[in-house]
């Protein structure tokens, strides 16, 4: 077998690369449900409204990129990211009523 040019190596680096769809789902929403636990405990040991007000947004987004069509996003993910949120907001709420 020869060696390949460098030429040769860069086009078939350029290649796209077969992705398992399936696998690339479940990627999203655990990357989407854990992004969003790890929000809700910053939120959670915040020690400021500015901090607390960033993580609440945070987990927000996540919520709302779940909810785009077709994008793969599971119904157990949704769940899940909006249950996060409802604590997240339960958390931030008693948050800035001690502040106050």
């Amino acid at each position: 077998m020869r060696n390949k040019t460098r030429s040769e190596q860069a086009a078939s680096a350029n290649e796209p690369k077969e992705r398992n769809p399936i696998m690339i789902a479940n990627d999203i929403n655990h990357i989407l449900v854990h992004g969003a636990q790890i929000a809700f405990s910053k939120l959670r040991r915040a020690g400021s409204h500015d901090a607390r007000i960033f993580y609440f947004a945070e987990i927000g987004v996540y919520l709302e990129v779940s909810l785009s069509s077709g994008s793969g996003i599971t119904d157990d993910a949704r769940e899940q990211l909006a249950e996060i949120h409802q604590n997240a907001l339960n958390t931030f709420m008693d948050a800035n009523r001690l502040d106050h």
